[in-house]
């Protein structure tokens, strides 16, 4: 085999079929992939029992550099996946995965990829099921682009939507801010800062059906990727006809990170994430599921930064360090292109 991908990996040919076998279905290795169908076939009674209602979501990845510190595009596509399922209250069960690879691409970088994918999965507890290959002439992509789509089951009495929120709720955020959209402003090297910060890629599945079983009554939930946590808050706010307050000195944001937005003219509350739910819960429910948060790995700088209020309707408003407010509003424009 070439050690880089060529036309006729995407022929459909021999060539075609020795990388899916060598790279793919040897990496992924389960029974439904293994069959080399066309489609991935489940018993409905199974995820029955699961689950009482059924989940589905597709994204797809684009991020410049393809690595990272603390993760890379393959790590990314499964997480943001399994995340989206997660914010539902899902149980992710299965996804699967459609690369695009340009001309010229290193086999060992897909080989690197698609490990990364799997070690990813495997902590998620899914099955990545399916796929598929495209392979486009130099010049056409830059270098991989990934399509996932997941299917998760949602337990009996879970109804989490962004039309939940409650006047009086808590606003929780399980962590830092902004350290994806730091990390890749690093790795691209262009500005020649010198930081340790590392993308906080992580899947969410498993820190979410903990605090469920703390909180059911979970309103909200909806992780903070593009447009970082401001455009999630905008979110929750126009669809629930509610005010999101959040209080500046709350928001856990590095100091690396906010030292680099300072640098740059960038601000944290648009930098994207890719390892940070923020929830919307009553207030009664707020510390304790704060505590139990904070006894997970993915949520142990879990922070209450806000409440929900009547008026003004449709708004988020910060309170910010001096004590004055202004308004957060929706991010116009791109702050950092190809992030995620």
């Amino acid at each position: 085999m070439s050690d880089v991908i060529t036309l006729a990996h995407g022929s459909g040919g021999k060539a075609m079929e020795e990388l899916i076998r060598t790279v793919f279905v040897s990496t992924f290795d389960n029974s439904e992939l293994t069959n080399m169908e066309d489609q991935a076939r489940f018993d409905l009674a199974e995820l029955q029992q699961q689950g009482h209602r059924l989940a589905f979501t597709t994204d797809s990845y684009v991020v410049d550099p393809l690595f990272f510190p603390g993760g890379d595009i393959g790590k990314l596509a499964v997480t943001g996946t399994v995340n989206d399922l997660a914010m539902g209250g899902a149980k992710p069960l299965y996804l699967s995965c459609a690369f695009i690879i340009e001309e010229g691409l290193p086999i060992d970088t897909l080989k690197k990829v698609v490990r990364s994918m799997q070690d990813t999965a495997r902590e998620a507890g899914v099955s990545i099921v399916t796929g598929d290959t495209k392979v486009v002439h130099k010049g056409s992509c830059d270098k991989l682009f990934i399509n996932t789509a997941g299917v998760g089951v949602i337990a009996e009495g879970v109804n989490i939507r962004a039309q939940g929120a409650q006047v009086g709720d808590a606003i929780i955020i399980n962590g830092y801010l902004g350290d994806h959209g730091a990390a890749i402003v690093d790795a691209r090297g262009d500005l020649a800062l010198q930081n340790s910060i590392e993308s906080d890629c992580q899947p969410l599945n498993d820190l979410v059906q903990t605090m469920l079983a703390v909180c059911p009554d979970i309103h909200c939930l909806r992780d903070a990727t593009r447009g970082g946590l401001a455009t999630v808050l905008n979110e929750f706010a126009q669809a629930s006809d509610c005010c999101m307050q959040v209080d500046e000195t709350k928001l856990p944001i590095r100091s690396e990170v906010r030292g680099m937005c300072e640098i740059l003219g960038l601000d944290p509350l648009y930098l994207a994430n890719e390892g940070k739910l923020v929830a919307v819960v009553p207030s009664a429910a707020a510390d304790q599921l704060i505590q139990t948060m904070q006894n997970h790995s993915a949520g142990c700088h879990s922070a209450i930064i806000g409440h929900v209020t009547a008026t003004p309707k449709r708004g988020v408003l910060m309170t910010t360090g001096f004590g004055s407010q202004r308004i957060v509003d929706r991010l116009v424009g791109e702050q950092l292109p190809r992030i995620c």
